[in-house]
């Protein structure tokens, strides 16, 4: 399974969709990056695609009035998320306001799951 690097220009602009509040984390996944709220990743990077995790109401309207794409992996996109169209990252300011607000209707449905509990780890032998 090839994993895409995002540019760092790619990074720049997923972190300028990314809402700026306290309970948001952006961190590193697989050379990519995630961002979550109450440990549950509502939008993540796959190279220069960024992924939301929407509502099946959103998700519905998203993919029925623009071109988005598959998010994660071709061979195994990941389930629940919708890649924002990619034309989105040339097109300038009005596209960056657009997937800032997809971003953020993803944070709005994500924070208002249950949190996501911790793994419990193994004992060591």
């Amino acid at each position: 399974m090839q994993m895409p690097k995002p540019s760092e220009e790619d990074k720049e602009r997923f972190r300028a969709a990314v809402p700026d509040h306290p309970d948001v984390v952006v961190k590193p996944m697989f050379g990519n990056l995630g961002a979550f709220v109450n440990g549950n990743m509502f939008a993540g990077l796959f190279g220069p695609t960024i992924g939301v995790r929407l509502s099946e109401a959103d998700r519905t309207l998203l993919e029925s009035s623009e071109r988005t794409v598959p998010f994660g992996p071709e061979e195994r996109p990941m389930g629940g998320y919708v890649g924002l169209p990619e034309v989105w990252n040339e097109e300038g300011d009005g596209d960056q306001a657009r997937a800032r607000a997809w971003v953020m209707k993803a944070y709005a449905y994500v924070a208002g799951l249950p949190p996501k509990e911790p793994k419990a780890r193994g004992k060591k032998k």
